[in-house]
């Protein structure tokens, strides 16, 4: 049986807002802006699909692990390790 790798970030969610972005604030932690309303799971579907499109990873590999009903999100990428995600969240998210 092999263990599959997986790498993991918090982050927290800005629904409804005017554009879809994702950004490290002044704290060092990642905010996720996202148009859609947190309806029917308008909200996690739409941070699912941006952080696939910003991070360049598919989206089968990213699953909402904690907070599907909450602001503040954990969020588990398969079949990549922690140093490696970090590395591409760093590349990928801009800062505030």
């Amino acid at each position: 049986m092999t263990t599959q790798n997986k790498a993991y970030f918090y982050i927290t969610v800005r629904p409804k807002s005017s554009k879809s972005s994702i950004l490290y604030n002044n704290e060092g932690k990642i905010d996720v802006k996202i148009t859609a309303p947190p309806i029917d799971g308008k909200a996690n579907k739409a941070v699912i699909e941006l952080i696939s499109s910003v991070l360049h990873l598919p989206k089968s590999t990213i699953l909402i692990d904690k907070g599907n009903e909450s602001k503040i999100k954990k969020i588990v990428v398969l079949n990549i390790n922690q140093e490696e995600l970090d590395k591409i969240l760093l590349k990928s998210i801009k800062n505030l």
